[in-house]
């Protein structure tokens, strides 16, 4: 077994690097026969997931096969190879067998304990097999992976561990609230109907959502799948929209999942603020100040909204009396939120003006420094403050802010929310990013100790069977071998012997065939047993040598053999 695995994941990358390594359906084909036709992999597939991207292939030469892997994910992925691989690494025979094991069990995850990744490892096997550059050994390995998978989720509690992306990016929406408390009755707009996105629907109905909208550019999916909704026994009332009508579901529901594979942003910052503009919500102007507007009332005549969330206002632009508005609002809570940050307001200051300089910093005037710290990064500079600190948006913009009217869930990798919609007051948006540093801090349970005995003793197994497997052929050649010998032998006693009638000829075959076997029983019994040790496969070596079996013999059993996977396990998607 010479097994390699190249890959990064969101433990190695920023997102940024992940979202844009990644891959589409048509790349990860393309990519798998590349790898095949490069000369160090005999055979490969891909697992590729909104939080991973993993090569793996069978090599014969290992510093050869890494440096062409590494290529062709950096070919196929769109990223340059120099700024690709601080963030890749690499596994070789029984530490990718662990790895893969590992991931199985959702001990790599984002949030551990996950499941999902089992269908995504099924779905990757799936793949190779169906474009043919699945062998034997990946065949086995990820066959072995749902397996050890399955094993660790029914003989631990390492669901208790974490939750599914879907459930944890839910929990972070709810902030304080049980999820069940903070979705009963909400109106939830579903938006791409992939396994992901079904995952969510079906979550939202069991939370209780009163209402699921199902968007995806593929019209019969997406009513496919309100009607199982609908079917579910939840209660929760479901339909299907086209994705045309996206941006007019944003004015209505409560509750936005987005997961696709587009290539693109699928809501931008500006279709959101239209959408919570035109439902009455709070408006961010140009400074990153806030204009409030009662649902149903008339908002002001000439309002200052952003353009695109990202221009840079003009110095004196801001209204003292907005200033002053949003200071109070800041003292009442204690904090003030802006671009994604928040910061404690010591004293109330006295307002009187905020001019903004030409480096997008804002200050007020006439105020005590050592008594107010305010946040002074404005709208233009959010995405590099989010840059310098940690932006945990779905925390930051609950203490002492408005209530949110709209709560986005971006599940999609690259993604699919603008990450600049963090800043819309009313709006808040839980990210993959978001998810990472939010998990980073979660516990873990001890029955993840369990799973790393689980997997170390699977990882054991499976290297022992590879190593017994790989001498299969050589014995196999070997008993081929001494079957010719007989079949030479009875001839020649028939020679000799002409006078010997069936019953006798048939006696005398069976009798040599019985001591040919007795004597080869014993060694190819324990040249198995050794062989499934560790460094035993020279042991195959050996009874070549020692029996002068034919290399081409040998060979033609192995293609033989690979050609034929035994894939009779079909375990069923986790989920």
């Amino acid at each position: 077994m010479s097994l390699l695995v190249v890959g990064l994941s969101h433990r190695s990358a920023p997102v940024s690097v992940l979202e844009r390594a990644s891959l589409s359906a048509d790349a990860k084909v393309k990519l798998l026969h590349d790898t095949l036709a490069a000369e160090p992999a005999a055979e490969a597939t891909v697992l590729a997931t909104c939080n991973r991207i993993e090569l793996y292939a069978d090599v014969d030469k290992f510093h050869a096969g890494v440096a062409e892997l590494s290529t062709l994910l950096a070919q196929h992925s769109g990223v340059a190879l120099e700024e690709l691989t601080p963030y890749l690494y690499v596994h070789y025979e029984d530490r990718a067998v662990h790895h893969l094991f590992s991931v199985a069990c959702g001990l790599d995850s984002m949030v551990v304990g996950e499941g999902q990744i089992l269908g995504q490892i099924k779905d990757a096997l799936a793949l190779g097999q169906e474009q043919h550059t699945a062998g034997r050994l990946i065949n086995d390995l990820f066959q072995q992976a749902l397996r050890v998978g399955k094993r660790a989720h029914s003989e631990t509690g390492i669901d208790r561990a974490g939750q599914s992306l879907v459930t944890f990016g839910l929990e972070q929406l709810a902030v304080h609230l049980p999820v069940g408390e903070w979705a009963a009755g909400k109106r939830a707009l579903v938006i791409g109907a992939g396994s992901m996105s079904s995952l969510a629907a079906a979550t939202l109905a069991r939370v209780g959502v009163a209402e699921v909208v199902v968007a995806n550019r593929t019209a019969e999916r997406a009513e496919r799948l309100a009607e199982i909704l609908v079917a579910s026994g939840t209660g929760v009332a479901a339909r299907a929209i086209p994705m045309a009508g996206v941006t007019d579901e944003l004015t209505r529901v409560d509750v936005v999942v987005s997961c696709t594979g587009a290539t693109g942003l699928v809501l931008t910052a500006d279709d959101v603020l239209a959408a919570v503009s035109r439902a009455g919500l709070d408006v961010a102007d140009a400074a990153g100040s806030v204009r409030v507007t009662e649902r149903g009332s008339a908002p002001d005549p000439a309002p200052r909204m952003p353009e695109g969330l990202g221009s840079a206002p003009a110095a004196g632009s801001v209204d003292p009396e907005v200033v002053a508005r949003l200071v109070a609002a800041a003292e009442a809570g204690g904090r003030i939120a802006d671009a994604g940050a928040a910061r404690t307001i010591a004293a109330a200051p006295e307002a009187d003006g905020c001019p903004v300089g030409p480096d997008g910093r804002a200050a007020l005037t006439g105020v005590d420094a050592s008594s107010l710290e305010l946040h002074g990064t404005w709208a233009d500079q959010g995405e590099a403050a989010a840059q310098r600190q940690p932006r945990k948006s779905a925390r930051s913009q609950t203490d002492g802010a408005a209530p949110v009217r709209l709560a986005l869930l971006d599940l999609a990798m690259p993604r699919d929310i603008d990450a600049a919609v963090h800043r819309i007051p009313g709006v808040r948006l839980v990210d993959i990013e978001s998810l990472a540093e939010a998990s980073a801090d979660a516990p873990m349970a001890a029955d993840v100790d369990a799973v790393r005995g689980i997997v170390a003793e699977e990882v054991a197994a499976f290297g022992a069977a590879q190593r017994a497997a790989h001498i299969t052929p050589t014995v196999v050649a070997l008993r081929a071998m001494a079957a010719e010998v007989v079949a030479m032998e009875v001839a020649r006693l028939d020679g000799r012997l002409p006078d010997l009638d069936e019953r006798q000829r048939a006696e005398v075959t069976q009798t040599v065939r019985r001591v040919v076997d007795k004597l080869l029983h014993a060694p190819t019994v324990r040249v198995k047993q050794l062989a499934s040790e560790p460094g035993g496969a020279g042991y195959a070596d050996a009874l070549r040598e020692l029996f002068d079996l034919d290399p081409q013999t040998v060979a033609s059993v192995s293609r033989a053999d690979a050609a034929d996977p035994k894939n009779d396990d079909d375990p069923g998607r986790a989920s």
